[in-house]
């Protein structure tokens, strides 16, 4: 992360903008800062106390989601780091704020944290490993290692017939997903997958970092219950950078709409 700081410096020192950063989503509006907390947190402390966060025993009020929402802020929040400034941060799409990263007069902003569909939003023509690259959003305290975030699609069967079980177990098998990743758009989660098998390059990155993590967690606010993770979250995250609440006021409110 010290890396990362002094690489935000450098580009500002040479009149760039390290960060393109949206948030509006419709009435998802907010996810997407869900998501920068959620990887911080996994950085800055045990993969347990994450666990116990996704279950609502460790408080957003806590000193460690505390810090963790502090760092993103730290970085939405200076001017200097966001193109645009803090105040288009609510008022851009997660996706449109990608497209001044490739400005036809050169870039306006070099970075974009988010998951690994977001180059769907890109403009047509470009080349992965040519046009633009990848990074592992990088380790905090080194005591927790490189941990990494993820999302996912869940296979499920309706019946236990011999035929259905034995497509079920290809299903484990990282061949099963082999053609799909050459062709793009899949990060397969089965240890035994040959990351020559990426057709892309920045999907080979991708599935490196999740091959080499030392620990990895689902999506925390997908896990917790709607009302939080897809509502209060959101929604709270959204006037913390609005400016409209401070910190512990959202954090606090957060809490609150937890279900009894």
């Amino acid at each position: 992360m010290a890396e990362l700081q002094t690489l935000e410096d450098q580009m500002v020192k040479d009149g760039s903008t390290p960060w393109c950063i949206g948030i509006e989503s419709g009435a998802a509006t907010g996810w997407v800062a869900t998501d920068w907390i959620e990887n911080i947190l996994l950085r800055t402390t045990t993969p347990e106390n994450y666990d116990a966060w996704v279950k609502g025993t460790l408080k957003f009020s806590s000193p460690e989601v505390t810090n963790a929402t502090k760092i993103m802020a730290d970085i939405w929040t200076n001017p200097k780091y966001v193109y645009g400034g803090t105040a288009t941060i609510i008022k851009t799409s997660f996706g449109d704020s990608t497209l001044p990263m490739f400005d036809a007069k050169g870039p306006k902003c070099f970075m974009n944290m988010n998951g690994n569909f977001i180059t769907s939003f890109f403009p047509q023509g470009l080349v992965a490993g040519t046009d633009y690259g990848v990074f592992y959003f990088p380790p905090i305290d080194a005591k927790y290692g490189a941990p990494v975030e993820v999302g996912g699609d869940i296979w499920g069967a309706t019946n236990v017939k011999p035929e259905t079980l034995a497509v079920m177990e290809y299903f484990t098998k990282g061949e099963h997903l082999k053609v799909w990743m050459q062709q793009g758009g899949a990060i397969a989660p089965q240890k035994d997958v040959d990351l020559s098998w990426y057709g892309s390059p920045v999907e080979a990155v991708i599935g490196a970092a999740i091959v080499k993590a030392s620990a990895e967690r689902f999506d925390a606010s997908d896990l917790m219950p709607g009302a939080v993770g897809a509502g209060s979250f959101w929604k709270e995250m959204t006037s913390y950078i609005a400016g409209t609440e401070d910190q512990a006021t959202a954090l606090k409110n957060i809490d609150a709409s937890w279900p009894k």
